[in-house]
């Protein structure tokens, strides 16, 4: 049997959204329609709707998707390095998956790993010691804080590798050779366009300063 005449994959709702992830990650999911998505899975649009009840009902499937491939705060681990290893694995997955950001909080029928996932978070601030209010507030500012940086990373040339952005250095060197904008061009020459400069190193700082910022209005709540 040749390639051309073998049997195609059967259709399933794990197909479906595999499809639907790949076109989001490389065309935005802006692009992503039921039809492009029915060429992609070479088969009718009509025939999408026997496994999923349409677009909305796929967004929620892949912002399901997207909370599964996120690693759940470690039980075993102390609560500050719990929330610094779920907080690394949600960066990794969104700048792989950058479009899903402005979705992951904003669907009305959240799936099974959403809400584990959120249920898990809550946990970990709460095994802190946290009280109620102050969960709320960590675990806002943690999500905030992960979310912007991932998405400024995943737009970052070179998904913020050091020679993208040497290069970007290099190309506004003559911009900044008017002198008028000194900051910039020590930022730029004197630390962007250096040997081993990454911009997610400043990922685990920002994580840090967080983490430590909510240990002293734990221990301020305390007194």
């Amino acid at each position: 049997m040749t390639a051309a005449s073998a049997p195609r994959a059967k259709l399933s709702r794990e197909r479906i959204i595999d499809a639907a992830m790949e076109l989001a990650d490389r065309d935005c999911v802006e692009s992503l329609t039921m039809r492009a998505l029915a060429t992609a899975l070479d088969t009718k649009p009509m025939t999408l709707y026997h496994h999923v009840d349409g677009k909305e009902a796929l967004l929620d499937l892949m912002v399901d998707r997207v909370f599964s491939e996120m690693e759940l705060p470690p039980e075993e681990l102390e609560w500050r390095e719990a929330l610094r290893a779920r907080c690394r694995s949600a960066r990794e997955v969104l700048v792989r998956h950058p479009w899903s950001v402005p979705l992951l909080e904003s669907r009305r029928s959240p799936g099974p790993e959403l809400l584990r996932h959120h249920e898990a978070m809550l946990a970990t601030l709460e095994r802190g010691g946290l009280p109620l209010e102050l969960m709320a507030h960590g675990y806002a500012i943690l999500d905030s804080f992960v979310y912007g940086f991932a998405i400024e990373e995943a737009n970052l040339p070179g998904q913020g590798q050091q020679e993208g952005l040497a290069e970007v250095a290099e190309e506004i060197a003559h911009v900044l050779e008017s002198g008028e904008y000194p900051q910039m061009t020590r930022l730029a020459m004197e630390h962007v366009a250096q040997p081993g400069y990454s911009f997610g190193a400043s990922f685990d700082v920002g994580l840090d300063m967080i983490l430590d910022g909510l240990t002293a209005s734990l221990a301020a709540s305390s007194d």
